[in-house]
């Protein structure tokens, strides 16, 4: 693996937390989002959250300037034009998605590893759009990114078996876990949450218990650390849907 700089696109809670992950662990991050004071925002974030670090000793000062040293904030495309990695992290549409990487696909290396950080949408669909789609890959972080440490790594149709094995190297280096799945809906950790999501909405409609007992119930009585109303709200009704 020789992967050195990433470039993020999305400055909301999944993009920014990638960001600090990488920067943490040593990677140079270039963050980008459709306007500065997104990406802005998510820097002040990543500050509040170091200094809260070195307060406990977590790290030191020297580490957090070092780290917010190798932050690079943008809305510009061209970044990426020397960057290793692309991992995009906006909301679940095909057309945006697709439409930032068929105009990434021009500007970065042939050796760029393209990758999503889709939760519910198909890798191979996504990539289809690609003149290589064998460099694209799904890279499914999870939510808070910094203290997640599972890295789910989603094979596309096309995607190559090099690629994978590269992936899984990236998750290490990342201070994460990877396990692999095939392109399928819900890929590993989704195809179970989500019927378990679906199972307390079921019976809250059927009247069975509250929401709240709905959630205590799981909580205590399965020692899961959300119920699965709350980890629904959590995760959004429109992509639980």
């Amino acid at each position: 693996m020789n992967i050195k700089k990433i470039f993020v696109i999305g400055a909301g809670a999944m993009g920014a937390g990638i960001a600090q992950t990488g920067i943490t662990k040593g990677f140079d991050v270039v963050l980008n989002d459709i306007d500065m004071a997104f990406v802005e925002r998510a820097k002040a974030n990543m500050e509040k959250t170091f200094t809260k670090n070195v307060e406990k000793g977590k790290m030191t000062e020297e580490d957090k300037a070092a780290a917010l040293g190798r932050l690079t904030l943008t809305t510009d495309y061209a970044l990426a034009a020397d960057c290793d990695l692309v991992v995009e992290a906006i909301f679940e549409n095909y057309d945006a998605k697709q439409n930032i990487f068929k105009a990434l696909e021009e500007i970065v290396r042939e050796d760029c590893i393209l990758a999503t950080n889709t939760s519910s949408l198909s890798v191979t669909r996504i990539g289809s759009v690609l003149k290589n789609p064998a460099r694209f890959i799904g890279l499914h972080f999870f939510n808070p990114v910094p203290v997640m440490k599972l890295l789910e790594i989603v094979v596309g149709l096309r995607t190559s078996d090099e690629l994978v094995e590269t992936a899984k190297e990236i998750g290490i280096a990342l201070g994460k876990t990877p396990v692999v799945a095939k392109d399928n809906p819900g890929f590993i950790v989704n195809r179970c949450l989500v019927p378990y999501v679906n199972e307390g909405i079921n019976i809250l409609a059927e009247g069975v218990a509250c929401p709240e007992d709905i959630d205590t119930g799981l909580k205590l009585g399965a020692n899961h650390p959300m119920g699965p109303l709350e980890l629904g709200d959590l995760i959004g009704l429109d992509i639980i849907l």
